[in-house]
């Protein structure tokens, strides 16, 4: 369908309103209207924002609100460019959505007024499409995941189309050249469709563009190679692009449609050519061609504040006004400073504009998840510690059960190591999603699969981001190591989520969950470089209402603890568990209470009998746990008549102070498991020091000891492992000879009896190359 020329001149109109909201939002904080001439108090005094990319990304705009009325589309767009928020927030403002969810800022003259000063502004808003901007399911100022939060928001949506604007500097990225491959995941009967639009306008900073500086030929090669068939549109005309841009968009749709229809209709099984769009403008475009003698539109200069002196420079303020007014903002705005009513009609109504899609805003789309019953997955433990199960294979066998009930509604997604992980019963019910070719020795491989698996811890968190946001449930699973990946998209998700809790119109998501395994205890076959289990420390950084992480020591509690974090809202859920066999400690029933209190006494193991107990031994971890276990029962034997406290501890931040965490502990919980004054020795998952900054404002801080990971690591058996770094259970036999008071040289003999036994325990893996017997085959004493 060709566009005619009262839809151009609407396309344009609104295109023009656009561009004028976005650069008065950087300039300007009175006459919004210009009803009078621009003077310097009218200018911001400190001028914040990015304008190069703002008439590009408002091009698109345009374009696909009228596809979207013209089709009736169920679409929104995501913006890649990292500086895109003026554009964002102008076309929020344009179709009415941000008047409703912010009504001090509505489609008036004070409204435009508050618009414009809120931006960049010491109590205003950012400078980025941030959780504050309807319609936005992406921060744009970490590069590199618009694509793959596309694709995320399309999966199990076969209704819905996701513009996504790349920027060219975006697209120099790893993660976003890895997230072109998505197209290969992507069934096109059970899911919607992602229209990229890379976005070339030469220049980053201060540099051009790898994309936008190799020939056309070349750069169509690149997508047609990724898959995609590209259309090119290109110029600097707008009556040129805008009837280019219109082409475009139709065919990219058509083609949309037909793909899907081939698919959902005619049965159609080859992995299809989805379209995509190359546009092709200049930097800044609209704006100052020239400052200072200077070059400025269509190079580097147009990137931030194309005149930067505004309030203090005669020329640069007439030029400002004379940019401002060459949108001619009489004709776009009404008396009343609302858009005049073609533009009005131009935008989608209620939820088809994309700032109102309810995708955007996906608890409000958010169903709960039909979950199994976990004792059915219990493994039966009928006395403490003597029944043994791979932790994950049992969560396994009860994913497998969440998948089976939600099978539009829950993805796991992990860089191939879902069945590494143990996590293998899940293909019992679903497979691997994957649209490409498909070969007679392939496992488990299907376009309508529910794991999704791809070598890019990058485009894995991408995609869940993506379904999370948009109303879905899912989990990440991952080797603990290679969780630092993604350590920064981490952060961008748990920022949302602070700033979008906040937010009254934005309705409640999902959790981000992580399940880490292959852990840094046993990392037998891959050694120093598996080892790290540092992401729990990026995680504490974080806000504590948005955090929470999770090291249950068994099966049983790693059953109670993935059910708790399937159920929850807003929070980043990082559950730490090993995939090797190991002791099962509780039967189910005590394993969900445990996990309720999130840190508990285990009075089966400690040998207080009800007085003040000698010394406090903590664990908070599978094999720490263990060797804190092991540790105890060599006490009960050498030193029968010290009175030790066995504490086990599920949820980490139990151990912050509670003004520090909605889960910390009061003062007087903190002394009545650990006691003000007497010796602990904890024995932690991860790096020591974390255990002391969340404790260190608690009383007794000073009688803490705490080992854990402390870098030292190899290719070796479990056991040498945990000696390795001074976790073992020998060695919590040597620190608490060393720190209960009057223990030391009256039982010196027990001390030096446990270092020769260290000693020997590690030459015994040197020449047999396992762990002795007595470490490998020990069991609590019942």
């Amino acid at each position: 369908m060709s566009m005619t020329d009262d839809e151009l001149g609407l396309v344009d109109a609104y295109w023009r309103a656009a561009n004028y909201l976005s650069a008065g939002q950087i300039y300007l904080m009175a006459n919004p209207l210009l009803r009078e001439p621009l003077e310097p108090g009218h200018i911001k005094p400190r001028l914040l924002g990015h304008w190069g990319t703002s008439p590009g990304l408002n091009l698109c705009y345009a374009h696909l609100n009228r596809v979207i009325r013209a089709r009736d589309l169920d679409m929104f767009i995501v913006l890649g460019p990292g500086h895109g928020g003026p554009s964002a927030v102008a076309n929020a403002w344009l179709e009415g959505t941000y008047g409703e969810v912010y009504p001090e800022v509505g489609q008036n003259e004070a409204g435009m007024a508050r618009l414009f000063r809120q931006f960049s502004f010491p109590g205003g808003i950012p400078s980025h499409a941030a959780p504050e901007t309807p319609g936005s399911i992406h921060e744009g100022g970490e590069l590199g995941y618009s694509l793959a939060h596309a694709y995320g928001a399309a999966f199990d949506n076969p209704d819905l189309v996701v513009a996504c604007v790349v920027g060219d500097g975006e697209a120099e990225t790893g993660p976003l050249a890895a997230s072109w491959h998505s197209n290969k995941f992507v069934d096109p009967v059970r899911d919607g469709a992602v229209l990229p639009i890379l976005h070339l306008n030469g220049y980053k900073i201060a540099n051009p563009t790898v994309l936008a500086r190799i020939p056309e030929d070349e750069l169509r090669t690149l997508f047609e190679g990724y898959g995609y068939a590209p259309l090119v549109v290109a110029g600097d005309d707008p009556a040129q692009v805008h009837r280019a841009m219109a082409v475009a968009l139709d065919d990219a749709l058509d083609e949309i449609a037909r793909i899907q229809r081939a698919a959902r209709e005619e049965g159609a099984g080859a992995r299809p050519r989805w379209p995509m769009i190359i546009l092709r403008t200049p930097k800044g475009w609209t704006g100052p061609k020239e400052v200072d003698g200077l070059p400025v539109e269509g190079t580097w200069r147009a990137h931030q504040v194309p005149l930067a002196h505004v309030r203090d420079d005669p020329g640069h303020l007439a030029q400002l006004e004379a940019w401002l007014r060459s949108y001619r903002p009489e004709e776009l705005f009404d008396e009343d400073g609302r858009p005049v009513e073609e533009l009005r009609r131009f935008a989608p109504s209620g939820d088809r504009r994309m700032t109102a899609n309810p995708h955007t805003n996906g608890g409000r789309l958010l169903r709960p998840l039909e979950l199994p019953g976990i004792r059915p997955h219990a493994v039966p433990v009928d006395k403490y510690g003597t029944a043994t199960a791979e932790a994950t294979r049992v969560l396994g066998e009860y994913l497998r059960d969440v998948v089976a009930a939600n099978p539009e509604t829950f993805r796991i997604m992990g860089p191939d190591e879902t069945a590494s992980n143990r996590l293998g019963a899940v293909f019992d019910v679903t497979d691997r999603v994957f649209a490409g070719e498909r070969l007679a020795t392939d496992e488990h491989q299907a376009a309508s699969g529910r794991v999704m698996e791809v070598l890019s811890e990058h485009l894995c968190q991408g995609w869940l981001e993506g379904y999370l946001l948009t109303g879905r449930h899912g989990l990440f699973n991952t080797y603990e190591a290679f969780t630092h990946i993604v350590d920064a998209m981490f952060n961008q998700h748990a920022k949302w989520l602070k700033v979008s809790r906040h937010l009254p119109w934005r309705a409640p998501v999902a959790s981000l969950n992580y399940l880490l395994s292959s852990h840094v205890w046993r990392q037998d076959h891959n050694g120093f470089t598996h080892q790290d289990p540092g992401f729990i420390d990026v995680v504490m950084n974080k806000k504590p209402e948005v955090v929470r992480v999770y090291l249950p020591p068994d099966a049983n509690t790693l059953l109670s603890v993935a059910d708790h974090c399937l159920r929850s809202r807003d929070y980043v859920n990082v559950i730490v568990a090993g995939k090797q066999p190991a002791p099962v400690w509780l039967p189910m029933d005590e394993a969900v209470r445990h996990c309720e209190r999130g840190i508990g006494i285990w009075e089966w193991a400690s040998t207080e009998g009800g007085a003040d107990p000698d010394v406090v031994l903590a664990c908070a971890g599978d094999v720490p746990t263990l060797e804190t276990l092991a540790a105890t029962d060599l006490i009960r034997r050498l030193l029968p008549d010290l009175r030790v406290r066995v504490v086990n501890v599920v949820d980490l931040m139990r151990l912050a102070p509670a003004g520090e965490h909605p889960h910390g502990l009061s003062d007087r919980e903190y002394d009545a498991l650990f006691t003000p004054d007497k010796p602990v020795i904890f024995a932690f998952h991860g790096y020591p020091y974390l255990i002391h900054r969340l404790t260190y404002r608690h009383a007794g801080h000073d009688n803490l000891h705490v080992r854990g990971y402390k870098e030292e690591g190899t290719t070796t058996t479990p056991f040498d492992m945990v000696m390795l770094n001074d976790l073992d259970r020998y060695q919590l036999v040597m620190d608490v000879i060393d720190r209960v008071p009057g223990l030391g040289g009256r039982v010196g003999h027990i001390r030096q009896r446990m270092a020769d036994t260290r000693l020997r325990l590690r030459e015994y893996t040197r020449e047999h190359g396992e762990d002795a017997p007595e470490v490998r085959d020990w069991v609590w004493p019942n």
